[in-house]
C-alpha cells in the first residue's frame, strides 16, 4: 500500500481507549449531518440550513456551506464509526466543530448557545486525529502498527 495512505491509516490495534471516542462522536456527527442534509431527528433540510447560513451566519451562499457541514458531519462521522481514515475524519468534524464554536456558539460558553458543547467535540476529534481509529477499526486492519 501506498505510504501516505499507510501513514494516515496508521493505528494501534491495542488501542482500545479511543473505541468508545469514536463511536460516540461518529454518531453524533451523523444525526447532525443528517439534520442539516436530510432534516432526520428533528432537523430542518438542506434548504432550511442554507438560509440559516447565509442570513443569520453570513456564510454565502449558504447552500455550499450548508452542504460542506452537513457533509462533513454526515460522512465523517459514518468513517469515524466504522474507523476508516480516521484522522481525515477527525480533522474535517474538527475543522466543522472550530467554525461552529467562533460562528454560531461564540456568545458564551454555557448552553444553549454556549460553546462548550462543540469544544467538546473538537477535542475529542483532535484526540482521535493525534491517535488514529485503534481498536476494531478498519484503520487497524490496514496499519502496519499493531
Amino acid at each position: 500500500m501506498n505510504t501516505k495512505i499507510t501513514s494516515i491509516l496508521n493505528t494501534n490495534a491495542r488501542n482500545w481507549a479511543v473505541l468508545a471516542p469514536r463511536l460516540v462522536l461518529g454518531a453524533v456527527m451523523v444525526a447532525h449531518g443528517a439534520q442539516k442534509l436530510f432534516g432526520w431527528f428533528g432537523g430542518y433540510g438542506l434548504e432550511a440550513s442554507a438560509g440559516f447560513f447565509a442570513n443569520q451566519l453570513g456564510l454565502t451562499p449558504g447552500i455550499f456551506w450548508a452542504a460542506l457541514a452537513g457533509g462533513g458531519e454526515f460522512f465523517g462521522g459514518l468513517l469515524l464509526i466504522i474507523g476508516l481514515a480516521t484522522r481525515f475524519a477527525a480533522l474535517t468534524v474538527g475543522i466543522t466543530m472550530a467554525v461552529a464554536t467562533f460562528t454560531v456558539h461564540a456568545g458564551g460558553f454555557f448552553a444553549p448557545d454556549g460553546m462548550e458543547y462543540t469544544l467538546t467535540l473538537l477535542a475529542v476529534s483532535i484526540a482521535l486525529l493525534i491517535s488514529g481509529g485503534g481498536a476494531l477499526s478498519f484503520d487497524a486492519k490496514f496499519s502496519k502498527k499493531n
